[in-house]
């Protein structure tokens, strides 16, 4: 599971973050008898595996780093799905830090930092709560 940095900037980046967590775990119990939406068929108890907080604005130390170097520009995308939120010359809203018209440089710059330290062009960090079991010693960069 995916989701939102565990502290950060914004409180709801935070507040996402635990309730994802959560509602993580209360999906593995047993005793808790939930429902589908489109039927009253009652629902397996699953839970992921693991939960992986990407880091957003805060510099954070990350737990492991993921090479992103053939979808940055995939990534830019997603990111400005979201435009209302982002630089718009014709906005007569008030600027705020993601609305700044190098925010999207920013996005790369960072990648391209955390690349850095893996060696390869861009990448994207992670922290997680567990530790990170491998398959090999060979698959470390």
């Amino acid at each position: 599971m995916l989701c939102n940095a565990i502290e950060d900037r914004h409180i709801d980046h935070g507040i996402a973050s635990k309730l994802v967590s959560d509602a993580c775990f209360l999906s593995g119990l047993i005793k808790l008898e939930t429902k589908s939406l489109d039927s009253q068929d009652v629902q397996e108890p699953w839970r992921p595996k693991s939960i992986y907080h990407y880091i957003q604005w805060k510099n954070s130390s990350p737990d492991f780093i993921v090479d992103i170097s053939g979808f940055v520009e995939t990534k830019l995308e997603s990111i400005k799905a979201y435009k209302s939120q982002f630089f718009n010359p014709k906005s007569t809203e008030p600027e705020t830090l993601i609305s700044k018209k190098n925010f999207l440089q920013d996005v790369v710059n960072r990648s391209a930092d955390l690349g850095r330290l893996i060696g390869v062009d861009n990448a994207e960090g992670f922290t997680t709560n567990r530790v990170i079991g491998i398959n090999n010693l060979n698959d470390i960069k």
